[in-house]
């Protein structure tokens, strides 16, 4: 399939349920984390194969600091060992990894990884994968609002500037300005919100929820979001007949 057949460009997946599979099968959490981040891994060569050429996953908000200590530091060395092992893979398969959120805030190890992953990867053109990491969407928004406020700041009529300021002119200076508009937003671990997730870029997004934990989320899981995106008519405001 390619873009043509109405495939969506950019996928975004709050990979919910690691924690919760773990507890029902009396494994430790990061056990859990650990089986997620096997079935991310598999999630992108889904996408690539299905001619998708953008995919978000959620792996770590700005609110998952919150959590015990002991799982963000697993968290994080699991980021840092996973990136590196998986490198190797992404240069063979075309994958070009790039991130989304505040990465300075991130651990020595796991920035390190994350940064040599970008940059070994930048040439690669299948299919991107940006992770999302210390990211908020309302964090995003706020950063971007003092951005534009800073810009106004050097036009000639400010006040001018802002009140002419329109939604692309301000999506430059979000931090997702490079990437595409989210088309379809899976969410799965029966929950049914998008959790401060890609606010601004998922607006006219077609969300699909599924009820299974991150951990037991399948190909086949992934194909049924494709087509269940595929049968939607998506009218950004206009009508069944303005789209005909």
């Amino acid at each position: 399939m390619t873009e043509k057949d109405n495939v969506p460009g950019h996928v975004a997946v709050v990979m919910d349920g690691n924690g919760r599979w773990a507890e029902q099968h009396r494994l430790p959490r990061l056990e859990g984390h650990r089986r997620g981040a096997r079935i991310a891994r598999h999630i992108v060569e889904w996408a690539a194969d299905a001619g998708v050429r953008q995919i978000s996953l959620f792996a770590f908000s700005t609110e998952n600091w919150a959590r015990p200590k002991r799982e963000v530091e697993g968290l994080m060395a699991l980021l840092a060992t996973m990136l590196l092992k998986e490198l190797p893979k992404m240069q063979k398969k075309g994958v070009r990894f790039r991130t989304l959120g505040g990465i300075d805030a991130l651990p020595e190890k796991a920035r390190q990884a994350v940064d040599r992953a970008c940059l070994e990867t930048r040439n690669n053109k299948r299919i991107d994968l940006i992770l999302c990491l210390n990211y908020g969407g309302q964090q995003e928004i706020i950063e971007g609002v003092k951005l534009a406020a800073k810009w106004a700041a050097t036009r000639d009529d400010p006040e001018q500037a802002l009140a002419n300021l329109d939604t692309d002119t301000f999506r430059s200076f979000l931090w997702c300005a490079e990437t595409r508009p989210v088309d379809l937003l899976i969410r799965t671990g029966a929950e049914r919100r998008i959790s401060n997730f890609l606010l601004w870029d998922a607006a006219y997004a077609e969300l699909y929820f599924c009820d299974k934990y991150w951990p037991d989320f399948s190909e086949q899981d992934f194909l049924s979001a494709i087509d269940d995106f595929t049968s939607r008519e998506r009218r950004f405001g206009l009508t069944g007949n303005q789209l005909a």
